[in-house]
């Protein structure tokens, strides 16, 4: 496959820029191995195994890096590199990278030492908690003898460790060793092809996590060295290392490289088979789309439904939540040609209804399901819209219509944090003191950042949408449609009072505790891009015109206007700054899909449409190397902040590249 997205030394060797640009691999299963192009870790987050012991969560970090040596000819060449509490960085291994590149999702290192050249890829096992790294001489006039120290961990992701005298224990068998952190932990196998290991009981202390310093957090870390590797390489032969919690896999690299190779070119070629026009024209920014979205995708086991599928929000940090997951369904599974997933999620979610609500959000700790949003549940009846669309599906319509129906009643009754039809107009309320709801859902302690009681726009033009929905697989179903059809109607004439006519937009919320909110924010944008628009054909251009000129920006569009006085362009600081800025100017990369489909249906341009696409594609190259992030500042020139990989991100711009797509 080859390397779309490479770097040389004018990245690899600057330090700033190695560090700032972070790589991830995952498995499917929720795990994931992620870290920075120059290799030293600059978050809690980062290591080269972290295990989803309860798919899809229970994320817990195993292997956080390999400090790796080469001696070639009399020289050693340190490749790695840390940096310590007191601020100094030792070694400095990015300065013999002479390429990192993806090749597919697998990054891949290029060192070199002397006239010898050295490879290195990481990459994981689809279905499994393990992870590769994978060396090869790729060139050499002498043999290179390569060491490795593998640095472990026991400890839930979002933590730090401070050993204090902690004894794991370490014991060899056969290919490797084995590391059990305390006698009911999951096992670690550490194994080779090839290395002469060593096992050992060495504590690093004080590796310094700038990224988390730059959060507020703890920004301290303990590793415990556990094995050496060290193998003698002749020109053009490899060494592997495994770090698994299974004791049986798979030990040979070159073989393991190829199974993973082989997965990712048949991701590619569904998405070929399924698309509608000449693959021929297909930029490599759309083939990385397709890939990167794979990534998000991951099991979610439940009794009824054994190899059922779900959403992982964004990596490295978010869990699978329903709201993010219904809106990147489409794009993540459908515009990839891959719509059996779908089917699997909208089944799995469906059985966690509780009360009308979809849940918000599966803790990471495995408890309860939260439900605690209003907009996710009205997300279901669109994803499940645009399944319907693609694949005709009628048993799977026959099977949800009773749980979609049942939604509706809860709605029109009344369900938890007063969401209910107001009877007055038809419209959607929702909200209570205290509780965040909709998708701008900062809070700090007691504080919501954005409350938004009251009847949020987007969520009104969502049950717009949900309501000609049901009218239609009523239709389907052969069950009566006239009521879900009428409620519809009656928004339709009452939605008019979201329009502000001497402003020329949308106000955002109406008949909230201070009264209806014109705060100019992109939630409008949903009431033009949705298949069912509430707005005319006027105001949804005035709509796309006012967010076009005040909220657009090159990677998505800001949350709040920068004339707002609470607008915040810059994001960053301890918990309570970068949630109060977070949807108060921050821009939000997925918002860029629905005002691409809004600019669409207004001016009917798909070449004009594309155009805002495109700065995204320069994305892959500046923070979640082959991935696009959450947010970024408000600010120019708008960098890139938060998540590395974000799901919604990557579906949204590839839902709208798709839609603006041209048959020639």
């Amino acid at each position: 496959m080859p390397m779309g997205i490479n770097f040389g030394r004018e990245v690899c060797g600057d330090f700033g820029q190695a560090q700032a640009r972070e790589w991830l691999v995952t498995n499917g299963v929720g795990g994931y191995a992620s870290g920075t192009v120059a290799g030293l870790l600059t978050r809690r987050y980062h290591g080269l195994l972290v295990a989803a012991l309860q798919p899809p969560l229970g994320r817990t970090l195993m292997l956080a890096k390999l400090d790796d040596t080469a001696l070639y000819g009399d020289r050693f060449y340190s490749l790695h590199a840390n940096r310590w509490a007191d601020g100094t960085i030792g070694p400095h291994g990015y300065r013999h990278l002479e390429r990192f590149a993806l090749e597919g999702n697998i990054p891949v290192w290029r060192y070199a030492c002397a006239d010898a050249l050295l490879e290195k890829r990481v990459w994981m096992q689809p279905g499994a908690n393990t992870t590769y790294i994978h060396y090869q001489l790729v060139r050499a006039t002498q043999p290179l003898m390569l060491t490795l120290k593998a640095m472990v961990n026991y400890r839930d992701y979002h933590s730090n460790t401070q050993a204090d005298g902690w004894r794991m224990t370490i014991v060899p068998e056969e290919h490797g060793v084995y590391v059990s952190a305390y006698p009911e932990a999951v096992q670690l196998h550490l194994t080779s092809d090839r290395a002469e290991i060593t096992a050992t009981h060495d504590w690093y202390y004080g590796f310094e996590l700038s990224a988390e310093r730059d959060r507020g957090l703890n920004d301290r870390d303990d590793h415990l060295h556990a094995a050496t590797f060290q193998a003698t390489l002749q020109p053009g032969e490899s060494l592997t290392l495994i770090a698994s919690t299974e004791r049986k896999l798979e030990r040979d690299g070159e073989t393991a490289l190829k199974l993973r190779r082989a997965y990712e070119h048949k991701l590619l070629g569904l998405w070929h088979s399924n698309r509608p026009v000449d693959n021929r024209d297909i930029p490599a920014f759309a083939n990385q789309l397709v890939l990167a979205a794979d990534q998000f995708i991951v099991q979610r086991s439940t009794p009824e439904e054994p190899h059922g599928k779900t959403i992982i929000a964004g990596y490295p940090w978010f869990s699978d939540w329903g709201r993010d997951t219904m809106i990147s369904l489409p794009g993540l599974t459908l515009a990839t040609g891959r719509p059996e997933i779908a089917q699997s999620i909208l089944r799995t979610y469906a059985r966690h209804v509780d009360q009308g609500m979809l849940p918000n959000r599966f803790p990471d700790a495995g408890e309860r399901p939260e439900y605690n949003t209003v907009d996710a549940t009205l997300w279901f009846f669109e994803a499940v819209r645009a399944y319907y669309g693609v694949t005709e599906d009628d048993d799977l319509v026959q099977e949800l219509f009773p749980v979609l129906a049942d939604i509706v009643d809860w709605h029109c009754r009344g369900t938890r944090y007063n969401i209910h039809l107001d009877s007055a107009d038809g419209l959607l309320y929702a909200g209570e003191t205290g509780v965040q709801l909709t998708w701008m859902d900062a809070k700090v302690g007691d504080w919501v950042v954005t409350p938004r009681i009251g009847k949020p726009i987007e969520v009104n033009a969502l049950w717009y949408n949900a309501l000609r929905t049901m009218a239609k697989l009523a239709r389907i179903v052969g069950k009566p449609h006239q009521e879900y059809e009428a409620m519809a109607d009656r928004i339709l004439a009452r939605f008019t009072r979201f329009w502000h006519p001497e402003l020329g937009y949308c106000y955002d919320v109406l008949d909230g505790p201070d009264g209806d909110d014109a705060s100019l924010r992109p939630n409008q944008l949903f009431a033009v891009s949705l298949p069912e628009s509430p707005l005319t054909a006027a105001q949804q251009k005035g709509v796309v015109d006012t967010c076009g000129r005040a909220l657009l920006t090159s990677h998505g569009l800001r949350s709040l206007d920068p004339n707002h006085p609470d607008y915040r362009g810059t994001y960053g600081g301890d918990q309570r700054q970068r949630d109060g800025a977070y949807h108060q100017g921050t821009v939000w990369g997925w918002l860029i899909g629905p005002f691409v489909l809004a600019h669409l249906r207004v001016y009917g341009d798909p070449v004009k449409a594309r155009q805002f696409l495109e700065p995204m594609a320069s994305q892959f190259y500046t923070h979640g190397i082959g991935n696009l992030s959450e947010i970024f500042d408000g600010d120019a020139p708008m960098k890139p902040q938060g998540c590395i990989a974000q799901a919604w991100t990557i579906a949204e711009v590839l839902r709208a590249w798709l839609a603006t797509e041209i048959e020639k």
